[in-house]
């Protein structure tokens, strides 16, 4: 199915109870990540989307009740001059998750098709080329039994200018904002154009995109979360690890103050 970013610009309110519906998504999330830990699973879920759209937030709670030894979050930002002299994928196999780790991604390597694209950065036939070698790539850790969650956090140019211009006004937002923020919104009809082509080229079975409409900040939280939850449950075994029967006894009888 095509995806069309102006489908998701409803903008609608959360209909319920935010902190009870975010508390119970964590705590789900909680047992979540427990289940990779204990049965060794592996996962990423990597956020794209437009500056200001709210990937940060969702973040946030995403990873609020995990334990801080067995997640790890990536801020991507430009390549250093050692990743510039190396294959682009390079420095992304260098934050790929461990058995029991899940490694979430704030941008990705749809950098190559999207801003290296759009700025320049990367010629016509690399960013080309860039498609066919992200499918490869994330085939490859899906074979190997890595689950791969990717979501596109999509405002409207009216919520995003309404963002950006909080950033100016707020001192300690100012600190989220730069030329570039600027820049990018000069090229929005670009970048549409390369998200298109994007989705169209890898949107796969195994690597399927996620749309989640950011133009209500709770409403993109319960959506996101939901989604990453889903799909990396359908990936593990739920069930909760069996008491061993000797540690139950040596703890049931210290707890009671008895020699075992």
């Amino acid at each position: 199915m095509t995806i069309d970013l102006k489908d998701y610009e409803s903008g609608a309110d959360f209909a319920g109870d935010y902190e009870h519906a975010i508390t119970k998504l964590q705590k789900r999330l909680a047992h979540i990540q427990v289940a990779h830990i204990i049965h060794g699973k592996r996962a990423i879920v990597l956020f794209e989307g437009w500056d200001a759209a709210g990937k940060g937030g969702i973040i946030q709670r995403l990873t609020g009740e995990w334990d801080p030894r067995n997640f790890e979050v990536w801020p991507i930002k430009a390549p250093t001059e050692a990743e510039r002299d190396r294959h682009f994928l390079w420095r992304f196999w260098q934050r790929l998750p461990a058995n029991g780790d899940i490694a979430v991604f704030d941008r990705s390597w749809y950098g190559r098709v999207l801003v290296e694209r759009v700025e320049g950065y990367a010629s016509k036939d690399d960013w080309k080329r860039g498609y066919d070698e992200i499918n490869a790539f994330e085939a490859q850790q899906v074979e190997s039994g890595t689950t791969i969650v990717k979501l596109f956090v999509h405002t409207s140019q009216k919520t995003q200018d309404k963002r950006l211009a909080a950033r100016l006004d707020h001192p300690w937002k100012r600190w989220k904002t730069g030329l570039d923020d600027y820049r990018n919104r000069a090229k929005r009809d670009a970048y549409l154009d390369a998200m298109h082509d994007m989705f169209c080229r890898t949107d796969t079975r195994v690597a399927p995109w996620h749309v989640v409409d950011g133009n209500r900040k709770k409403s993109a939280r319960i959506v996101a979360l939901t989604l990453i939850a889903d799909a990396l449950e359908a990936n593990v075994d739920m069930t909760p690890p069996v008491l061993d029967p000797e540690v139950e006894k040596v703890a049931r009888a210290a707890l009671k103050g008895e020699c075992p």
